[in-house]
């Protein structure tokens, strides 16, 4: 009797740890509209082949196909990178895009991710929520594409100052790197490039306090340039 009451507790606490972990930012989903023809339209490019690189994210990421163009023609186009960041996306929108064909028959040689910020609105979840988030995305790319390199950025700073909502995404950002195992997944956190020395975020580089301009996408390519060469094998 002891020992069946004692496999009963174990069951219970255990389906507890399990249902504890299934929270929004690791539960893959689906968005409508413009984003599932993006969608289609990076499937279409990936079925194409010749991708050795992934950029993955949100808007940030998506806007190297608007400010960011000069500066993706540069350095990421000659390296047949693959632009996967969409505008609003969360983390289980990334884990819903993985799932449903983004990374099908392509062996890149490196994915560079930057999501989470979106996760970070208001109560919709907690720091260790995102980084679960991104733990995911990482987990589902190394089973997918063992051979790939993975480089996880620290969730860009936003608001003019310092506020709770960039010190949550720090803390996400923190969290998610103890992932990194400087072999296979690497971390890499540039924010101080973007701020000045009393941690204001300048307009001149982030508008909006949120997304990069020309200059701010300048800024971002050339500080992670020197990691993004030595984890794709490149001479420099």
């Amino acid at each position: 009797m002891i020992h069946k009451c004692l496999f009963i507790l174990i069951f219970v606490v255990s389906g507890a740890a399990m249902a504890a972990a299934q929270h929004s930012a690791v539960t893959p989903a689906h968005r409508m509209d413009w984003w599932s023809a993006r969608h289609e339209g990076v499937k279409d490019r990936v079925q194409q082949g010749d991708v050795d690189l992934l950029m993955i994210g949100d808007s940030i990421t998506h806007g190297w196909d608007g400010g960011g163009k000069e500066f993706w023609e540069k350095y990421y186009a000659p390296r047949k990178a693959v632009n996967m960041g969409f505008s609003g996306d969360r983390t289980q929108h990334v884990l819903w895009r993985l799932d449903h064909g983004e990374i099908d028959g392509i062996s890149p040689k490196l994915a560079v991710i930057m999501i989470g910020t979106n996760n970070s609105n208001g109560e919709d979840n907690t720091a260790e929520e995102i980084a679960d988030g991104i733990k995911a995305i990482c987990a589902k790319l190394r089973a997918e594409l063992p051979q790939m390199k993975i480089l996880v950025l620290a969730i860009f700073p936003r608001a003019p100052q310092p506020c709770p909502q960039r010190e949550k995404n720090a803390k996400a950002s923190e969290l998610a790197s103890k992932i990194a195992d400087g072999k296979m997944i690497h971390y890499l956190d540039i924010n101080a490039k973007f701020l000045d020395a009393d941690g204001a975020l300048p307009k001149e580089i982030m508008p909006d306090f949120l997304h990069p301009n020309t200059k701010g996408y300048q800024i971002w390519a050339e500080a992670m340039e020197p990691k993004i060469a030595e984890l794709m094998g490149e001479k420099k």
